[in-house]
């Protein structure tokens, strides 16, 4: 395969991608539910023309893919190479030593929980982001610190979880985890979060401070952002996200978009291994994992991202936060997490020799904080 060229036509990049195409059948493997809900997912027939898919990303691609010059993007988050994979989705997660595994229903939600560390112990609830699942802690599930429970869930419809009987309003997914503490019988927690998990893990602080003793946030800008800090760096959510929020279906069950530019993205040495990105990806080709991270970023574009600009954040957090960031992120900018624009009573910012991934990348230094952050609010 031969990577892109400025000369290349639309059609041929859009074939390049691997993207369906109506004119050709459908992949037999996407589920009847994946095309039926998601009408973006076109039935086989249509003319390629008018087929949405390909009209979405053709009004993306040129903004996207190349600079005004016509080169490509140096900043390493698209890869050249998109094969389509039919392979089938994995079926069970993968094994860590030690940890046990239960499913618990809470708020309409069927959670997959994998946790580690005494029964009795003090509880610790860590929250992943997309694209990952509860796999991204099998460092701290496989050894965890001692005194301390690692209560990992797959958040609605990721990994293991069942579907959310909502769209992935990041409010909602936060009662679903509260609910979800409620039914473990939960006293006060630590929360730990990355990604979308860390802005789940800020709305859960915000809604019920008196429910937790510390949050260590790993990559994530923190909720107290205004028009002038987001505006400069509006440009990193345009390059990937209008994708996973329009045909983000397709292009995590039949294509190795994740493997390929997300997992990809960055320099080289901070980029997760080639084995660990496809132990993550190859659980999006499930519909309800594609769906559930097709709604995180269709309702946060489309709802969460206009309420923000209009409503800014204004509840002030009293809870303890430890904000460690990979300054390798290509997706959110570290000036986003600032301490200096922080709405917080105690709030430091960590900066780190690694890229977005950071769990992934120093889980060493992850859990030096966690128990750090265990023993200042002992």
């Amino acid at each position: 395969t031969t990577a892109p060229t400025t000369e290349m036509t639309m059609a041929a990049m859009l074939d390049f991608l691997d993207l369906p195409d109506c004119s050709r059948p459908a992949n037999p493997r996407m589920s009847a539910v994946g095309r039926t809900n998601h009408p973006t997912v076109s039935d086989a027939g249509m003319h390629a023309s008018t087929n949405p898919m390909r009209l979405a990303i053709s009004a993306i691609v040129p903004s996207v893919f190349f600079r005004p010059t016509g080169g490509m993007l140096t900043a390493g988050f698209y890869s050249p190479v998109m094969a389509t994979d039919t392979d089938s989705t994995s079926s069970a997660p993968p094994a860590i030593a030690g940890v046990r595994r239960s499913f618990v229903e809470a708020r309409g939600v069927r959670f997959h929980v994998t946790e580690a560390g005494p029964v009795d112990g003090r509880p610790v609830m860590a929250l992943h982001g997309w694209p990952q699942h509860h796999w991204v802690y099998r460092d701290l599930l496989a050894d965890p610190p001692p005194g301390l429970r690692i209560i990992a869930p797959d958040l609605p419809g990721y990994g293991w979880s069942g579907p959310p009987p909502h769209r992935w309003a990041k409010d909602d997914v936060a009662a679903d985890v509260l609910a979800l503490m409620d039914v473990l019988g939960l006293g006060r927690t630590l929360l730990v979060g990355h990604d979308w998990g860390a802005f789940v893990a800020y709305r859960m602080l915000l809604a019920a401070p008196e429910r937790f003793d510390g949050y260590l946030v790993c990559n994530m800008a923190h909720p107290w952002q205004t028009p002038r800090t987001t505006l400069p760096h509006f440009w990193r959510f345009l390059a990937y996200q209008p994708f996973v929020a329009s045909i983000g279906m397709a292009l995590q069950q039949r294509t190795r978009y994740l493997e390929r530019v997300i997992f990809a993205s960055g320099p080289k040495e901070h980029r997760v291994g080639r084995a660990a990105a496809k132990v993550y990806a190859d659980r999006f080709r499930d519909p309800v994992c594609a769906r559930a991270a097709t709604d995180t970023y269709r309702t946060f574009l489309l709802r969460e991202l206009p309420s923000a600009a209009s409503n800014p954040e204004q509840r002030r957090a009293t809870v303890p936060i430890r904000a460690l960031f990979g300054m390798h992120d290509f997706a959110v900018h570290h000036s986003l997490a600032s301490a200096e624009t922080a709405n917080a009573d105690d709030y430091t910012f960590e900066p780190v020799d690694a890229g977005h991934f950071v769990i992934d990348e120093r889980p060493d230094l992850v859990r030096a904080r966690l128990i750090a952050l265990a023993e200042e609010t002992a």
